[in-house]
This record gives C-alpha cells, structure tokens and sequence, in this order.
C-alpha cells in the first residue's frame, strides 16, 4: 500500500517545482534531513542524485536521494531512504488549481528493508503525518518565493 497525502499550496505549480528542482533546499522541507552535503550538477534531471544527511548531531547518517524521473513543473519521482530501515519510492504531482494555488499530492511507498515489512496500517499514518510537514514546509518556501518574486497572493481585508 501506498501513503498518500495532499496539500493546498497558496502558489503557482511553477514555484512548487522551483522548490523541488533545487537540491539545496531539500533539507530546507524534508522531514528528517538535516543537511544536503552535495547536490549533482544535473539534478533534477532522471538518475541526478542528492546528497544528504539524516539525524542530529552527532548521531548523523549519510545518505543519498536519487530522481527516478520527472515533468517539469508536473511531478518528480525519487528513491528515497529512511535511516538504515528502509528504502522507498515517493512521487509528488503538482496539480494546478487556477494561475495562484495548485495541490501537492505525495505518495510514499516503502518496498526494501525493515520498513517495507511493516503493516500498512502501522506505516501508512506514520508516513501521513511526517508527510504533511514535509508538504507544509514546501508550501512556505514556495508561497514565499511568490512574495520574493512580487506574485504573492492577494490580501482580503
């Protein structure tokens, strides 16, 4: 089975892929990874690869998340790790939801390691949360880089 999570984001679908299309912010929404080390010059391009760390200090572990495949300003598919547990696949579709908000879907599926033997039941609301902070992270970064850019969106009052 597969976790999946969907967020609103306050920003066009080209500022959420912006977002993803930069390695160096991985780190900046991903929860769990608390530094990007390297990034490939051709990431995100099919088979480009992040180098990051997961932990805290000093209990640090090196790892690598590598684009399985990608559409620009569409979806990018990675294979990812957790810890020494695991490893999975996680796909994020940029649906857009007219010119200033589009919905993030995320869908994480573990199928090597520990975790992959984990009940459905058990791993796929654990995955959910974390995801949802992860997508609540992205939205901000995005939203913000809207304000940055002056395409923010408009005020109410």
């Amino acid at each position: 089975m597969t976790a999946v999570t969907r967020y609103t984001v306050e920003a066009p679908a080209s500022h959420v892929y912006d977002v993803l299309a930069d390695g160096w912010s991985y780190a900046a929404w991903v929860v769990g990874a608390s530094r990007v080390r390297d990034v490939d010059d051709t990431w995100p391009d099919e088979g480009a690869r992040i180098h990051h760390s997961i932990g805290a200090w000093p209990f640090l572990v090196n790892d690598k998340t590598t684009v399985i495949a990608r559409s620009r300003n569409e979806s990018i598919e990675l294979d990812v790790a957790v810890l020494s547990l695991g490893r999975g696949r996680v796909t994020l579709t940029i649906e857009p939801a007219g010119d200033r908000r589009c919905t993030v879907e995320m869908r994480e599926h573990m199928y090597e390691g520990l975790l992959s033997k984990v009940p459905d039941a058990v791993i796929d609301p654990l995955l959910h949360h974390r995801n949802v902070e992860s997508l609540r992270r992205l939205a901000a970064i995005a939203e913000g880089r809207g304000a940055a850019t002056g395409t923010e969106r408009e005020d109410d009052s």
